[in-house]
């Protein structure tokens, strides 16, 4: 009962019970009141209209003329079962007629509805009483026994339409309830799964409704959500591999320093050692603390509106000298006027390490050319390079954390700078696209252009 009183499910099933009853009930009453209404409105009508033709034909102040025209209606066989006919003089005695008893005419309406006796038998009866000029009332009106009865067919036809309406809104109450149940229970079960620790389960959707819709948001969710959780474990794993070779290098280099003659020229070396080697720990958290910065969207509200080809024609400027001395050619086509909303500083990293890498794998004699431009109706940011590249298989997996190719093992670095770009770029509503050059590779960041 308590989950029946708590229930959002059941209080729309009730109301939508309550409602849809409610309507059955007006609509009913409009119906049946407007049919009667009608019947009612054709009776008097009919009533009215027969009494004026009769003083039409007979002088109201003529009593024999007037008897002998009831005498002939309710004997014309025209309708005679249902028609009623009066006339009483000034002391309420009958002249002629067919009623067997009538409403009193004292200080009564000219239109009645009344229990009246003829032919032996009580009818229901609507009645014209219309007075007279020499005294006396004629009393004109039909039996309404078709009429009630027609009322009753109607009344039960009604009764029973609003049984079948209400039997099938209750069935559609209780459909709806456990269609949305069923839905719900989906939804409630798939995160019982996932807080027991299993990321994998998904809503099922089926249907474009809202119930699909909101399913499709959940599991897009648990996607993002199952994807930083794996990011979070391998880069737990890298990290502690990572953070393994340096460590013990760091205490390999003291034990030494300690194990041999202890002096200033040693512990110095072995201090210097140790302090190169923490810097490359600080250096890989700051990295890793980047990349949060970067996917956690704080730096949204210090975007600006910047011209992307000035950044990008800066940062090449920057590498000339660089790209001069590894003994390669650096283009720099970078045309003004292509503004984007985002922060300068993170876009200016993202190009220099895009270049870096460049540099570093394209090696002496390639060419490199960095670029900034339109790109499918988006702005973009690009460095091409004739180097080796990157295999089509590991294209997907560079931009993960830590991740390395055996190729690049060897070389200085640690598998974050293309993870910090991607994620640069996503902070800008935007994406890091890797294209095999054949040969080398094209890194783009392709962004929203602003809205001016």
């Amino acid at each position: 009962m308590f989950r029946l009183r708590t229930s959002i499910v059941a209080k729309l099933v009730l109301g939508y019970g309550l409602l849809g009853i409610a309507s059955i009930v007006a609509v009913s009453a409009v119906f049946y009141s407007g049919t009667i209404g009608v019947l009612d409105q054709n009776i008097d009508g009919k009533i009215r209209a027969q009494t004026e033709r009769m003083l039409d034909n007979v002088s109201d102040g003529n009593r024999e003329a007037l008897k002998a025209e009831v005498h002939r209606l309710l004997t014309d066989g025209v309708d005679n079962d249902r028609e009623i006919f009066a006339l009483l003089d000034a002391d309420g005695v009958a002249l002629a007629g067919n009623l067997g008893s009538w409403p009193s005419v004292a200080d009564a309406p000219d239109l009645v509805t009344a229990t009246v006796l003829r032919y032996g038998r009580s009818a229901p009866a609507r009645l014209y009483l219309r007075p007279l000029v020499q005294g006396g009332v004629l009393i004109v009106g039909r039996d309404l026994s078709e009429e009630d009865a027609v009322r009753e067919v109607i009344w039960r036809a009604l009764a029973a339409g609003a049984c079948v309406s209400l039997m099938l809104t209750i069935a559609g109450a209780m459909l709806f309830r456990s269609s949305v149940e069923s839905r719900l229970g989906q939804i409630r079960r798939t995160a019982a799964q996932i807080e027991a620790g299993d990321l994998t389960p998904r809503i099922p959707v089926s249907g474009n409704d809202e119930f699909a819709l909101l399913n499709r948001d959940i599991n897009r969710m648990l996607d993002r959500i199952q994807l930083l959780m794996d990011g979070i474990r391998n880069v737990s794993n890298a990290i502690a591999h990572d953070l393994r070779t340096p460590l013990s290098r760091i205490r390999g280099r003291l034990d030494d320093a300690l194990r041999h003659d202890v002096t200033v020229p040693r512990l110095a070396t072995a201090a210097h050692d140790a302090i190169d080697d923490i810097d490359d720990l600080i250096r890989l958290f700051e990295r890793l603390l980047q990349i949060a910065e970067a996917e956690s969207g704080m730096r949204a509200r210090l975007f600006e509106r910047l011209d992307l080809g000035r950044v990008v024609a800066d940062i090449g400027e920057m590498y000339e000298a660089i790209a001069e001395d590894s003994h390669i050619v650096l283009t720099v086509d970078a045309p003004d006027s292509l503004y984007v909303d985002g922060d300068r500083n993170l876009l200016a990293s993202a190009v220099a390490s895009l270049l870096d890498n460049a540099i570093k794998y394209a090696g002496p004699g390639s060419v490199i050319h960095v670029r900034a431009g339109l790109h499918h109706g988006q702005a973009s940011m690009s460095v091409h390079d004739n180097g080796p590249g990157i295999p089509a298989g590991e294209l997907g997996n560079v931009t993960q954390r830590f991740y390395r190719l055996d190729k690049s093992r060897h070389m200085p670095g640690n598998g974050l700078g293309l993870s910090i770009v991607s994620a640069t770029a996503k902070s800008h509503d935007g994406k890091l696209v890797l294209e095999d050059a054949g040969p080398g590779l094209i890194a783009r960041i392709v962004l929203p252009l602003a809205v001016i």
